[in-house]
Parts: structure tokens; sequence; C-alpha cells
């Protein structure tokens, strides 16, 4: 029996991957979180063998998260539900420590085979992005300009494009306000914007709005 914890901040997707698993005997969903705050709570309770892991929550979401809890469980088992099929993102939970990366526009049958592959040990890469990852991560002519972003600025980068102010984001990291604006201010040179809205284009072109 393979235990989870669900962790996304829509409930309605937290009710559609519960349907999901109750229809599947050997996998169990034992614990659900709306937040990383609340996944670093249930993780330091334990009592569960993967992470079904949205990687955009309020708190250290991302990268952040993931090292987190493979800090504090090195044996918790990470798989990434994404919206995103990014490459990037894909790449940087990977090598954060996530044992897989699913996208949400998933067959449940996929979800199925991805937690079960994960939760004895393995990895799962979504289909549709595993040629491109191998190929692509490589190659630095086809890099999308947010691949020279530090993990950090990557982090500043997604919440500025979803809306959240300086501030918000300070606490959520745990950082000053001026040292995030001094995120924001390398990341927007690296990109070549140079007004949030100009970031806000950028990242729909890139695909990594939701």
């Amino acid at each position: 029996m393979v235990r989870i914890l669900v962790a996304d901040d829509h409930a309605l997707v937290r009710q559609g991957l519960r349907q999901v698993l109750a229809t599947t005997p050997d996998l169990s969903l034992v614990d659900e979180a709306k937040n990383a705050w609340e996944v670093i709570e249930r993780v330091r309770q334990g009592g569960f063998d993967v992470l079904l892991l949205d990687m955009s929550m309020p708190g250290p979401s991302g990268v952040e998260l993931i090292r987190r809890v493979r800090s504090e469980a090195p044996r918790v088992h990470v798989l990434v539900l994404s919206m995103h099929a990014d490459v990037q993102i894909a790449s940087r939970a990977i090598k954060a420590g996530a044992s897989g990366y699913l996208t949400k526009d998933s067959e449940p049958e996929v979800l199925i085979d991805a937690i079960r592959k994960v939760g004895s040990g393995g990895n799962f890469i979504d289909p549709s992005l595993a040629t491109r990852l191998i190929f692509e991560s490589g190659s630095t002519s086809n890099e999308a300009p947010h691949s020279s972003l530090s993990n950090r600025e990557y982090q500043v980068f997604l919440a500025l494009v979803h809306g959240r102010g300086l501030v918000d984001i300070a606490e959520e990291l745990r950082l000053s306000p001026k040292t995030v604006s001094t995120h924001k201010f390398r990341l927007m040179q690296k990109l070549g914007v140079d007004s949030v809205s100009d970031l806000v284009r950028y990242a729909m072109r890139q695909g990594l709005t939701e």
C-alpha cells in the first residue's frame, strides 16, 4: 500500500485526486495540505510515502519546498503534479530532489502509474516532457532566457507574474523586501524586460502562467 499526501491549494483539484485515488486499492490518500506550511507540518508528522505536490502554492513553494521536504524526510518520495509543461521547471524540480514530474492534464491512468513507480523508489517523467528534458537540458542554444535565473530569482519571477507584491513575496520566502527587490531587478535584467507587465507577457509566451 502506497500512502499519499496530496498538496494543492485548489480544493477542486484535491477533490478530483481523492476520487481518482479512491478507485485504486493499492493507493491510499492519507492526508491533504493546501499550502507549504501545512506540507512541512505533515512531513514532520510523517505517516505517508509519497508527496503529490503542486509547485505553486502559498508559502515557500517550488524548489525550496522540495528541498525542505527532502531534508526533513529523506524517505518521502516527491511527485510533482503541475500545470506547467515546461522543461526548465521540471528540471529544477528534479535537481531539487523530486522523484517525478507530471502535468495536470495527464490521464488518471498515467497519474496512478507515476505514483506506483515513485512509491516503489523509481522515477517518472511526464511522457510529453521526457524527450525534451533529455535533449534540451544539455543545449545552450535552445534554452529559454529564464533558464539563466537562479532558483531564488525564479521563485520571485513566478510570484511576480502571479500578481504578488514584493512585501507578500518577502513574507512567503522569509526574505527582506529589499532582498526581493534586488532579485526582481536582476531577473528583469536577465530577461531583458522593463516592467512586471513585460514579465507577465514573457511568462505567457513561455507557458508559465496557469
